[in-house]
């Protein structure tokens, strides 16, 4: 499969590890003719999937709203996925998504129903904080001619391996088929599945807009590969999924405290690790516990090649309801687990993540290494995870990985336990099932350790597109019909 790198996004290619410093801004389309002037100015600056940027990256996603503001028409928007185009604060979208409570989109910061419309997403990247600062100005003084208005600013941390609870992150990630990386066979997805345009797991194409050639008359636009006759505005672009993840850490530790004194009432250092880690499926310093269930193995910290049926059906080893158990499931469940099936299911509701962290840092290694009680003091300041995911179906991927595996209470033959991390808790707690033999624990009471303080859904779109967009005179776009095979 020969992907089209020179159109495509860079944030698809690769996570700019190497680009420590980030932020997200926020925008909305004031004046779209003269955002439409922007537009087309700002896609010589975005940076594509050819090479490894080493001082600095932008990236460019839309709303739904943001594409109509642009002039987009209406017919040509309904082809997009309706996910999409009702946004993840529909009441409909926060059922599936579990977001009720205080993760409601009532209470979020951004993207909610109180708040001002975000119509568009700038993703600057940098090799450090004052390359950041310089690029970021260099934008945001063209905003106001642009016809934009900055809605916020979202600020990353320096980019480190570590997520704020402590754990190692980033060691489970699919590997697009076309890329010329090495993982193992279960890890590498069809393109389709995350870059539009192309054959996903089901071999098929996923739906995407689809327009008459004569609705390009600048021919700027691909063809489409399954119909000639049409071009392709979704190709080599994809959805990304943007949340605001605040994480209670001082929480997460005291709670780990107190479920694991001893009898006497003493604090027990292991055993309160060993809950975290079981509840997470790694150790702090990132082996699974299905390789290295008593303890921590630095040997096995980036260890990622092994499934979870034939090692540890009954979860003895890792907890079913663990959450990087819950949230990939490799080849435990239906149909045949344990073989190439279940493992094909398990492809077919994969995510590339791009998040990173954001806010000040706690000592949370000196909690984890404490002999006696946590001393976590609540210091009342914001942290978490900007969580970033892109995939080519936003329902059959995020939507059923946070409805149908992290939010769901009777996973994979569990009663009534939700993601111990992520999932939505009843008025009396959390309740999580660590399997056992002869006798299984429960820990019961567990308080909401992340809340979702913002959120929205974006098309990221090719480079091509991107330029399209910019050439757009409202009303001139012919209807159409997406007669692409979906899946």
């Amino acid at each position: 499969m020969t992907l089209e790198l020179e159109d495509i996004q860079g944030l698809l290619v690769r996570g700019y590890g190497n680009l420590k410093a980030a932020c997200y801004l926020l925008l909305a389309i004031n004046d779209p003719v003269a955002t439409r002037a922007w537009l087309n100015s700002i896609a010589l600056h975005l940076t594509g999937g050819t090479t490894k940027p080493e001082s600095e990256a932008l990236n460019l996603a839309l709303t739904a709203s943001g594409l109509a503001r642009l002039g987009l028409d209406d017919t040509i928007l309904s082809q997009f996925a309706a996910e999409f185009t009702a946004g993840m604060a529909d009441p409909v979208r926060s059922r599936v998504l579990g977001d009720i409570g205080e993760s409601s989109p009532a209470n979020w910061q951004w993207g909610g129903p109180a708040t001002q419309p975000v119509d568009l997403l700038l993703l600057l990247f940098a090799s450090d904080a004052v390359t950041l600062e310089a690029a970021y100005q260099r934008y945001a003084q063209d905003f106001a001619t642009g016809g934009l208005i900055e809605i916020k600013k979202l600020d990353t941390g320096e980019l480190s391996e570590r997520e704020h609870f402590g754990f190692r992150d980033g060691i489970s990630q699919p590997v697009i088929e076309g890329l010329p990386l090495s993982e193992s066979p279960m890890n590498i997805i069809k393109p389709g599945e995350f870059i539009l345009g192309y054959p996903n797991e089901y071999n098929l194409y996923t739906e995407r807009p689809l327009l008459p050639s004569s609705a390009d008359p600048q021919k700027v636009l691909p063809n489409a590969p399954e119909d000639k006759k049409q071009v392709d505005l979704g190709r080599n672009g994809t959805y990304l999924v943007f949340r605001q993840l605040s994480q209670d850490v001082s929480g997460f530790w005291r709670f780990m405290d107190r479920a694991t004194r001893r009898p006497d009432g003493s604090a027990d250092m292991a055993a309160r690790v060993k809950l975290a880690a079981r509840m997470v499926g790694r150790w702090p310093g990132g082996a699974p516990l299905l390789k290295s269930p008593d303890r921590d193995d630095p040997a096995l910290s980036e260890e990622n090649n092994f499934s979870y049926y034939n090692e540890d059906a009954r979860g003895h080893k890792c907890p079913i309801g663990a959450h990087i158990r819950r949230s990939h499931p490799r080849d435990s469940l239906d149909p045949q687990p344990g073989t190439d099936k279940s493992i094909e299911i398990d492809k077919r509701h994969r995510i590339l993540r791009r998040g990173r962290s954001y806010g000040a840092p706690l000592p949370v290694q000196e909690w984890i290494a404490a002999d006696g009680p946590v001393d976590a003091p609540d210091d009342a300041m914001e942290r978490g995870l900007h969580f970033l995911a892109l995939c080519g179906n936003i329902s059959r991927q995020f939507e059923f990985i946070q409805h149908t595996w992290v939010n769901n209470p009777r996973f994979d033959g569990l009663y009534d336990d939700a993601d111990p991390l992520l999932g939505t808790r009843g008025p009396d707690g959390g309740i999580f099932t660590i399997q056992g033999s002869p006798v299984r624990q429960r820990v019961k009471g567990i308080p909401p350790f992340v809340t979702v303080r913002g959120g929205a859904y974006f098309f990221l779109p090719g480079l091509k597109a991107v330029r399209y967009l910019a050439s757009l005179t409202p009303g001139t776009i012919p209807a159409t019909v997406n007669e692409a095979a979906t899946a």
